[in-house]
């Protein structure tokens, strides 16, 4: 296990000072700070602005390609992520997410562990063991099975045991419930600065300790027998619950000053602090499924018809365009064969090289969007000033804040539980659409739209959205209860496309919605439930880690996440 302790110089960073990744790696430098004179109020900082650095490149880009909503621009680089959309998972596949995680959460466990007669820190463990609880779902999620009873624990245990994926929900939501219970005590001193999530609002921990908590049980729809027992038991202790009431975002002082500095999403895939892009900028690009979900199933091509296209997957979309996607994604213009001209969201089909279907050429396509690089902040520069555009994004994708869990998804979480539990929860249709106009909201894309004139009559872009997708099987709140799910994840996939991407999926291998094409030259008919166990565990921790085959990971089997298995 790689469980070396790495904290963040949090005095510095708040005077603006230090980066946000000048790390001290106390296990190695003893003539640095010790071990020993460490306090919880130095740690928690850092090892949630780590365990985001993570989550926000690695894991986005991972979730993204798997979820069919970026592809590799093959105009740029030939044949890009051949792994990816074989898929060949080896040991090596993505391994890095496995190793940082893991070394990151040791850093809550160091919280949880620190000595404190007092109480003084009670705060801080109740912050760690709702954030432990959060990295360690992407964890389990992706690899079932996993060291934790045993883990975190450094260099006192190297080689700890593997727990059973539902012991560790179920120990995951008990930390959660104890954190709850430790927020309420009030016992300690408030975080203050030293959160650089809710910046000492414990009343806003608690809301999200419920909401990780929902997270955790609704990933448990499938489960039968005694689990879903315990599953029911737990939601009915959410009744008159307060959940999430705006998006939770981690910001440590993130500014332009330096690449350690930046956004880590942003200086991964838009622009690193010496303005140069870097390559994510024109490898990762819309696929070509969202693109066409995005423009309402219509197919611009230059010279050519504008077309729908057939297949069965794109049907709900039609001519119902999207109004966050100029915000998403930047528009490429396009003149069909009667000179008319549009601009629109220019996606690369996964697998496609130019020439083939999915990517047309010659062909410019469609890059990462203003809202997904400065959330829903506008971007004054002239649009035809690149350079003013570039200096603009690049300070303010720079500072924003990332997002842990967005508004978005809390609501789409409270429609599902609303929808397969209507006798504890209500208000499934109101928590759709408000998912659906939080999505809006953060990206910027919410504007007043005049629907008449003589008087002048406006209506949000949203809900006009809101109300043409209400119609639409599928794709809005209409239909059979299943149709209703589909909704719920299609429109969840939209709204956590390139925030979260991983949350839908998670979804995607729970519920198979929604729908998703694979790419031409999958060698599988089936995305992976889970990914194989990483080198490092079959190095250091042979003796536990299971032996499982690569096709292991395609099928429904004892490795796939327990939640996954029904």
């Amino acid at each position: 296990m790689k469980n070396k302790l790495y904290i963040i110089a949090l005095a510095g960073l708040l005077l603006g000072t230090t980066s946000c990744n000048d790390y001290l790696d106390i296990n190695e430098n003893p003539d640095r700070i010790s071990v020993n004179d460490l306090t919880p109020n130095f740690v928690f900082p850092g090892a949630v602005t780590n365990s985001y650095y993570v989550q926000a490149r690695r894991l986005n880009l991972f979730s993204g390609v798997m979820m069919n909503s970026m592809a590799g621009n093959s105009y740029s680089y030939g044949t890009p992520f051949v792994d990816e959309y074989s898929p060949n998972i080896t040991s090596a596949f993505y391994a890095d997410i496995w190793d940082q995680l893991f070394r990151n959460v040791s850093n809550f466990q160091f919280v949880l562990d620190y000595s404190d007669p007092t109480g003084e820190y009670t705060q801080y463990k109740a912050m760690s063991k709702i954030m432990k609880a959060y990295y360690v779902q992407i964890l389990t999620d992706l690899w079932g099975d996993m060291p934790y009873s045993e883990a975190f624990k450094r260099e006192l245990n190297l080689t700890p045991k593997y727990d059973k994926g539902e012991d560790i929900y179920k120990a995951s939501i008990a930390d959660i419930e104890s954190a709850i219970q430790m927020i309420d005590s009030n016992k300690g001193s408030n975080p203050g600065t030293a959160d650089v999530v809710f910046k000492g609002s414990m009343s806003s921990w608690k809301a999200f300790a419920n909401t990780l908590k929902l997270r955790y049980l609704i990933r448990m729809s499938n489960v039968t027998g005694d689990l879903a027992t315990y599953r029911d038991q737990k939601l009915a202790s959410l009744q008159g619950a307060v959940f999430n009431a705006t998006d939770v975002t981690v910001n440590p002082g993130y500014s332009q000053a330096s690449d350690a500095q930046q956004n880590p999403w942003v200086n991964y895939f838009v622009i690193t602090s010496s303005r140069v892009q870097p390559q994510n900028w024109n490898l990762v690009v819309p696929s070509e499924h969202i693109a066409i979900a995005l423009n309402g199933n219509a197919v611009h091509r230059n010279g050519q018809a504008t077309v729908p296209d057939t297949r069965s997957v794109y049907q709900k979309f039609s001519g119902i365009v999207d109004g966050r996607r100029a915000r998403m994604f930047t528009l490429e213009k396009t003149t069909d064969n009667v000179g008319v001209e549009t601009s629109n969201v220019e996606g690369v089909r996964q697998g496609a090289t130019p020439g083939q279907p999915g990517a047309p050429s010659p062909r410019k396509v469609s890059r990462a969007g203003d809202g997904l690089i400065v959330g829903s902040l506008p971007i004054l520069a002239a649009p035809d000033d690149e350079e003013a555009r570039k200096t603009e994004l690049m300070q303010k994708g720079s500072a924003r804040a990332g997002v842990l869990m967005s508004k978005a998804e809390t609501e789409f979480l409270l429609a599902e539980a609303a929808l397969r539990y209507p006798g504890q929860f209500s208000g499934a249709q109101s928590h759709f659409e408000a998912g659906i106009t939080a999505s809006y909201n953060y990206l910027g894309s919410n504007a007043d739209v005049v629907i008449s004139t003589n008087p002048t009559v406006t209506k949000k872009a949203a809900q006009i959205y809101i109300d043409l997708v209400n119609t639409r099987a599928k794709l809005g709140w209409t239909g059979t209860d299943a149709n209703k799910l589909e909704a719920i994840m299609t429109q969840k996939w939209i709204a956590l496309t390139g925030i979260n991407p991983e949350q839908s999926y998670f979804d995607y291998t729970r519920t198979s919605y929604p729908e998703t094409p694979l790419p031409t030259i999958s060698l599988k008919t089936v995305k992976p439930n889970r990914l194989l166990y990483p080198n490092s565990e079959y190095q250091s921790n042979a003796n536990n880690v299971p032996s499982m085959a690569a096709d292991d990971v395609f099928a429904k089997n004892k490795f796939t996440p327990f939640w996954a298995r029904n």
